[in-house]
């Protein structure tokens, strides 16, 4: 597991090869917006943020005297590094992404359990959670929704309910060029982020 200073130290190395990077460039390839040339908006799950440019200090929209997860700056920082061209429409699970499987049973304890086990048994109740976070409805499982957390990187969930005879079971989704962004290490977390922030959405009705 990620220490603190695991943190600390990957922010500053991407904070370091950002600033090299003109702000013009930047918003072209991660497809968010600036409202000036000093600042960045990124909105994220059901949070805004506003992430200074070029130091990159990150300030919650909503909250400003909030202090934003450190694992969610260095996510953004990653996203706003990577990126291409390339778009596609294509889907791929996580174990499709090269370099993945080292971390599989990472991505499986951070994201498809946590699924499961909140809404497996009822796939209906994932409805509430979704809306709030902006999930459109796709025709997949007993309940799917694809999430745009962030502009060229949407996720989609897709659920099967459980019963007295079967386990849920539960898939995540990444477009194809999701590499082009995030490591596979960056995407474990990635689907972890957008599963807590439902299943904290759910035990707050």
């Amino acid at each position: 597991m990620a220490r603190m200073d695991d943190y600390i130290n990957a922010k500053a190395l991407a904070v370091k090869t950002l600033s090299d990077h003109p702000l013009a460039a930047i918003v072209q390839r991660s497809g968010l917006e600036a409202p000036s040339e000093s600042e960045l908006r990124v909105p994220f799950l059901n949070r805004v943020y506003r992430v200074a440019y070029p130091d990159f200090t990150f300030r919650d929209e909503a909250a400003p005297d909030q202090e934003v997860p450190i694992q969610e700056q260095v996510l953004i920082l990653h996203y706003l590094i990577g990126g291409s061209d390339r778009r596609t429409d294509e889907v791929i699970a996580y174990r499709e992404i090269e370099g993945a499987a080292f971390y599989f049973s990472s991505f499986v304890k951070r994201a498809i359990d946590p699924l499961k086990k909140v809404f497996g048994q009822n796939a209906a109740s994932l409805s509430g959670p979704a809306g709030v976070l902006g999930g459109t409805t796709i025709q997949a499982g007993d309940a799917g929704y694809e999430f745009q957390v962030l502009p060229h990187a949407p996720i989609q969930l897709i659920l099967w309910e459980g019963d007295e005879e079967f386990e849920p079971e539960a898939n995540i989704l990444f477009r194809e060029n999701i590499a082009d962004f995030f490591s596979p290490e960056d995407v474990a977390w990635y689907a972890g982020m957008l599963v807590y922030r439902l299943i904290a959405l759910f035990y707050q009705k």
